[in-house]
């Protein structure tokens, strides 16, 4: 049974519900309860004209990272995830594998850690509060670091709870 942090975001429909339903789902997937954060509302990256929730969840399962993957991809899709979206484009539900353990993992369908979270407000501060003593393997910076390092951007918790 491994730590794994999952990044939740959705843009589209009833971003509240989706991410509730997404907590159900995750539920499914852990041994023991889910640590969920809260729910934080951002800019969109890229060419998306709507603001995302965000939040991230700490789950631990026994399943390999790719056949985590290959659930999350399915639950995304079975919510009404298009199967080739514009990359950052407008989405109901964006699931990735930030952290899983501590390994590192370069494989062309799946990097572990994710490439992207350290430049993610809206997946950094999410996480400090469910992971904040997590140390990202390839830097060695603690959640906290990469925090403050990290872009600028606009982003705030929503009172929701999932």
């Amino acid at each position: 049974m491994e730590p794994v942090i999952v990044a939740v975001g959705s843009n589209l429909g009833d971003r509240l519900s989706i991410i509730q339903q997404t907590g159900i789902f995750l539920e499914q997937l852990s041994e023991i309860p889910v640590e969920k954060a809260s729910i934080w509302e951002s800019e969109p990256v890229g060419p998306s004209k709507f603001h995302f929730y965000n939040t991230v969840a700490k789950i631990y399962t026994s399943l390999s990272p790719q056949k985590l993957l290959a659930k999350l991809k399915a639950f995304e899709h079975q919510m009404g995830r298009e199967k080739n979206p514009e990359r950052w484009g407008p989405r109901i539900l964006d699931l990735d594998i930030i952290r899983y353990s501590d390994l590192v993992i370069q494989a062309e369908s799946l990097i572990i850690p994710h490439p992207e979270f350290s430049r993610r407000l809206f997946v950094l501060l999410p996480m400090q509060e469910v992971d904040p003593n997590w140390q990202d393997p390839i830097s060695g910076k603690t959640v906290s670091e990469v925090v403050k390092a990290a872009p600028e951007m606009d982003i705030h918790k929503t009172e929701y709870r999932w």
